[in-house]
Order: structure tokens, then sequence, then C-alpha cells
């Protein structure tokens, strides 16, 4: 019975996480870029009262063994990377990236990081950056006299100056793309960072060698889907209560042997 109360305290705890997992999923389903987090478990240690295949017997061997499980942990929260919807906008620098693959941008320290929000806008030097104002990693600089701006599926960017005939190349824009996304690590801001997981980025052109080709005036929205995090909470919230029960019966068990006289 001691051993049903800490067992089910391990199940309390990690259904706690997974409930912290899915209010973040829900809190950001208007965030774009964003992309959903799914916790991960896994059982823990096993009490071998009898090893399978144990003598059971002079001749006989026991065909099962006797093991007494002691819980369950997180055994990690894991990225979704699959697309959200995309989203019209109309603002020549909004842009989705349609398939697989990351904006490369760089921080203020110049370390490379990536993102999926494809919402961006103009510096005083006229670079396109993020709300964050990290740029590019390309560093696309639009020129003040530029009347309009296209970016290409391809990710060239090119401006209609005043004066010119003929659009003027800007740069272009690269795409990140990893051997496993789901071990970027999230750092906020809908930016991530590679680790040893993921892989190193391999950066190209867009809607080359399996990345994604650009859409401009678009932006994608969050994965989360609101419906599936309410099933997953309802779930959760059974799976608690459930564990909160056995808590309460072993502990009703426990209290009827201290009353034996």
């Amino acid at each position: 019975m001691i051993r049903a109360l800490s067992t089910s305290a391990t199940g309390m705890t990690a259904l706690q996480t997974k409930l912290d997992v899915t209010a973040n999923n829900v809190a950001n389903s208007q965030t774009a870029g964003f992309k959903r987090g799914r916790a991960e478990f896994e059982d823990l240690m096993y009490q071998t009262l009898r090893a399978p295949g144990a003598a059971a017997g002079a001749n006989n061997k026991a065909g099962t063994g006797l093991q007494v499980g002691l819980g369950v942990q997180v055994s990690g929260t894991s990225i979704d990377t699959g697309e959200g919807d995309l989203k019209q906008t109309g603002n020549p620098f909004d842009v989705a990236i349609a398939g697989r693959g990351f904006f490369a941008l760089q921080d203020p320290d110049g370390n490379p990081v990536y993102t999926r929000n494809g919402s961006f806008h103009l510096d005083a030097e006229g670079q396109m950056v993020n709300a964050e104002g990290y740029g590019m990693a390309a560093q696309i600089v639009v020129p003040p006299d530029a009347e309009s701006v296209t970016i290409g599926t391809d990710g060239i960017v090119t401006a209609a100056i005043t004066g010119e005939t003929e659009p003027v190349e800007l740069g272009q824009i690269e795409i990140a793309n990893f051997a496993n996304p789901a071990g970027l690590q999230a750092i906020g801001k809908t930016l991530f960072t590679e680790t040893a997981a993921s892989g190193t980025a391999i950066v190209g052109i867009p809607g080359a060698e399996g990345a994604g080709g650009l859409e401009q005036g678009m932006l994608e929205m969050s994965n989360v889907k609101v419906v599936e995090e309410m099933i997953d909470l309802i779930s959760g919230q059974r799976a608690y209560e459930v564990n909160s029960r056995v808590v309460q019966a072993a502990d009703e068990m426990l209290q009827q042997t201290a009353n034996l006289r």
C-alpha cells in the first residue's frame, strides 16, 4: 500500500507537467510560427520479486516473472514541427515557409537562431529584422528609394527602385533544415537554437533540396489545434483524478490496518 502511494504520486507529478505543456500550447494558439510541445512519458524502475524464468520447482521454471512497477516520469518534451495554417496579411515583409525549414537569423551577439515566424519589418537602416530586431543571416537591406519589394518563392528579394527600369536584386533569403528538427531547443520569442540532438543546420535555397518555398504576404500561424488540446486536457485531468483515487484507496486501507486490534 505504501508502494501504491508513491507510485500514484509519480503519476500525479507527471500529469502536472503534461498540464503545464498543454497550458503553454493553448496560451500560444494565436502566436505566429509557434510549434506545440508534447510531453512524453516513460515507466520507472521495477521491483523484481521473481525474475522471469526463475526456478519454480525441481524441474520447472516460471513462465512469467513477478515484477511491480514503481511509477512514471516525464522523459522529455518534444516539439511538434508540423505546419500551421497560412494566413494572408498583405504585408510585403510577411513571409511564410510552405514546407520544411526555418528562417536563419542572427541575435545581437551574432549567434545563429532559427524561427518559423516570418513577420519581418525594416529597421532604421532598412534591414529586414524580426520583432526583436534580429536580422536575417543573409542581411537583406532595402534602400530608402525602393517603391516596392518582391520576395520570390526561391527567396530572391528584388525591389523596384525609383529611376530604374529593371528590378534590383537585394539578396537571397536562406532556409535552414535539420536532420531532427524536433531536437531543437526553444528559447522563447518563437526562436530555436540547434543542439546535438537536432544536428547542424543545413542552410540552403528555399524550394531546393527538400526546403519549403516562400510565400510573400502570408504568415504561418501556430500549429496548435485547440480542440486536440482540450481532449488532452480532459484525458489528463481524468488520469490525475484516478491517481488521486488510488492515493485515497491506499490511505483508507492503511487506516483500516492501523485500526486493527
